[in-house]
């Protein structure tokens, strides 16, 4: 089974909404305008890349990251790596087409199926709608955390709401940075 593993930058009132800039929420910008940059908290991002083999993603991130990541140097290990979108609403023909292959999943059945096929880790990048459903299904099996000294307020969550059973996670790696960012690494327990 391969491992599902949510990758975000939140805030510590668990907001994960426009934290690169991404138009439509006030607080846009939040990770490289509000807290200074140390790049070794970074590390764990370049990890990511060198360490899973297939990205899954929601239709909203899809359509943000995939007009600018294809071209961008900090991320062309994602480049050549199967894409995963999970869509009831995106076509084939809306895919890009420098991006490498690209499949669409139309249920949570069908990343459950993907988990059960061969090969390595799967990362989750943003799609904040689709890591709430996948963790109310028991489909996450990693967090990586990088959580910023900021209360944001309103905005998209990370975590779910539903009333739903204890989720116990394991911390298995973590770091303080100079900047107060801290580095948090969950495994779920199943």
């Amino acid at each position: 089974m391969r491992t599902l593993i949510s990758t975000a930058f939140i805030s510590l009132d668990g907001v994960v909404e426009g934290p690169g800039g991404e138009p439509g929420y006030r607080n846009s910008g939040w990770t490289f305008k509000d807290v200074e940059f140390v790049p070794e908290a970074f590390e764990i991002k370049e990890r990511e890349q060198r360490e899973s083999t297939a990205i899954l993603m929601g239709r909203v991130s899809y359509e943000a990251f995939s007009p600018v990541w294809p071209d961008m140097a900090e991320f062309a290990h994602y480049k050549s790596m199967p894409k995963y979108v999970v869509s009831t609403t995106l076509t084939d023909d809306e895919l890009v087409s420098n991006w490498g292959d690209t499949t669409i999943l139309r249920s949570l059945d069908e990343v459950a199926a993907l988990k059960e096929t061969d090969g390595g880790p799967i990362i989750v990048h943003g799609s904040a709608e689709l890591n709430r459903a996948l963790s109310d299904a028991g489909l996450i099996d990693r967090y990586h955390l990088l959580v910023f000294p900021l209360l944001l307020g309103a905005g998209k969550r990370l975590f779910s709401t539903t009333d739903k059973d204890t989720q116990k996670l394991t911390l298995v790696e973590h770091e303080v940075y100079s900047n107060g960012l801290q580095k948090q690494v969950f495994d779920v327990a199943h």
